[in-house]
């Protein structure tokens, strides 16, 4: 992995991700700007459970290679330089593959609706790409 723009972080809760995650807040939501970002690493083989933002969530990978699968649609490779849009109140998981590390900046807008609503742990199958 190339040097990091900003720290690694904190690790991830084990409640939230499978695997190592690193995570580090770059914007608190406040009554003025209204949204929430940070960067997150995820070693290889880590991912995030399923979850929802309420007004959606932009990701820009600004390093390695991962996936990314919004619920009922195909699992999608992602690689630095992606700009990847998760739609409000959609179920979706991103992460790293399995031979490389990936890097983004999440950004949840609009955060006075809400910012994310954790689900389950995404299993092997979807992990490995099964529908």
């Amino acid at each position: 992995m190339a040097s990091a723009i900003f720290p690694k972080g904190e690790k991830g809760p084990t409640q939230t991700f499978t695997g190592t995650v690193w995570v580090q807040n770059l914007v608190a939501s406040d009554s003025i700007y209204q949204l929430a970002s940070g960067s997150v690493t995820f070693e290889p083989g880590a991912r995030s459970f399923w979850h929802a933002h309420p007004s959606g969530q932009i990701l820009l990978v600004t390093d390695g290679v991962g996936y990314h699968q919004l619920k009922g649609k195909p699992r999608q490779i992602i690689r630095k330089g992606d700009v990847v849009k998760c739609p409000p109140n959609t179920p979706h998981w991103h992460g790293a593959s399995a031979d490389s590390s990936m890097t983004h900046i999440h950004i949840v807008p609009n955060t006075e609706k809400g910012i994310v609503n954790w689900l389950q742990a995404v299993t092997d199958a979807e992990y490995n790409g099964a529908r």
